[in-house]
C-alpha cells in the first residue's frame, strides 16, 4: 500500500497529463481512453489493492477530464465550433446517464469492468482508423432523440472515464455533422460529462475499503494535481492544433495507440 507517491510516479503522471491534454483538445475525447491504461499501469507499480486499480484509474481520469473539458471547451467555443443548442439538450440525458454509469461501475468486477473497457476503447479505435463515410442524407434526431442519446453518451462515458467525444464525435458526423463542429460541440459536452461523472466515482468511492490514503472516493489526488497541472498547458495547444493541422492523421497514430494500450490491458487479465 502506498502512503504517498515517489518522484518516478509525479514525472508519470505529469508526463501523461502533457500527452492526454494534448489530444483531449484537439480530438474532443477528454484524454481518458488514455489515461486510464497508463493509471492501470502506475497503480499496479503503486502496489494498490488490484481489486480497486481499474475504479480509482476511471475516477481519477474522470476528474482530470473537468479541468481539459474547460479549457477545450473554451478554445473550441473561440473558433465558433460549439453547437450550443446541441449542448443545451444533450446536457439532460448526460447527467443522468453519467449517474447510473457510475453506479452500475461500483457493482461490477475489476474483471469484467476492464474488458468492458478494453473492448469498447477498441471499437473507438479502430472506427477513427477505418470509419466509413455516412449518408448524405442523414440529419440530427428531435430533442428527445438528442436527450436520449445524451443518455446513453453520459453512462458508457463514465463507465469508461472519457469525456464523451469518443461516442460524440461519431455520433455527430454519422449525422452529417461537420468534423470540426462535432469536435467543439464534444468538447463542450464533456464538462457536464465529467462534472457528473466525478461527483458520481466520489460518491460511490466514498466508503470503500483499501484505498490509497489522499484518495477521495475513487479520486486519487496526488496523480489527480500532477495531470492537471500538465494539461493545464497542452489542451488549449491541442485544441488549436484542431484547426490548423491535418486531423486525420494525428487520428489514426492516436487510435493506433489506444489499440496496443488496450490489448495490454487485456493480456494482463489472463496473465497477471
Amino acid at each position: 500500500m502506498m502512503f504517498f507517491p515517489d518522484l518516478d510516479f509525479v514525472i508519470a503522471c505529469i508526463a501523461l497529463g502533457t500527452v492526454a491534454g494534448f489530444f483531449a483538445g484537439m480530438l474532443g475525447i477528454g484524454g481518458g481512453t488514455l489515461l486510464v491504461p497508463m493509471l492501470v499501469m502506475l497503480f499496479e507499480r503503486q502496489q494498490v489493492a488490484p481489486e480497486n486499480i481499474l475504479h480509482l484509474a476511471l475516477g481519477t481520469s474522470m476528474a482530470a477530464i473537468v479541468m481539459s473539458a474547460a479549457i477545450s471547451l473554451r478554445t473550441h467555443h473561440r473558433h465558433g465550433a460549439v453547437d450550443w443548442r446541441i449542448v443545451r439538450i444533450m446536457t439532460v440525458g448526460v447527467l443522468a446517464g453519467t449517474a447510473i454509469g457510475t453506479y452500475v461501475a461500483r457493482l461490477v468486477s475489476t474483471r469484467e469492468l476492464s474488458i468492458f473497457f478494453s473492448v469498447f476503447i477498441g471499437y473507438v479505435a479502430l472506427n477513427m482508423l477505418f470509419g466509413g463515410k455516412t449518408k448524405p442524407s442523414r440529419q440530427l434526431p428531435g430533442a428527445p432523440g438528442l436527450m436520449a442519446a445524451g443518455g446513453g453518451i453520459g453512462m458508457v462515458s463514465a463507465l469508461v472515464a472519457v469525456g464523451g467525444g469518443a461516442m460524440t464525435v461519431p455520433f455527430l458526423t454519422w449525422c452529417n455533422r461537420d468534423m470540426r463542429g462535432a469536435i467543439g460541440t464534444a468538447a463542450a459536452l464533456g464538462l457536464p460529462i465529467a462534472l457528473g461523472g466525478t461527483a458520481g466515482y466520489i460518491f460511490n468511492g466514498w466508503h470503500v475499503a483499501g484505498l490509497p490514503p489522499h484518495s477521495v472516493g475513487y479520486v486519487y489526488l496526488p496523480a489527480l494535481l500532477a495531470i492537471v497541472s500538465a494539461s493545464l498547458f497542452t489542451t488549449p495547444m491541442g485544441a488549436r492544433a484542431a484547426h490548423r493541422w491535418p486531423v486525420h492523421w494525428l487520428k489514426r497514430i492516436f487510435s493506433i495507440l489506444l489499440i496496443v494500450l488496450c490489448a495490454r490491458m487485456l493480456w494482463k487479465l489472463w496473465n497477471p
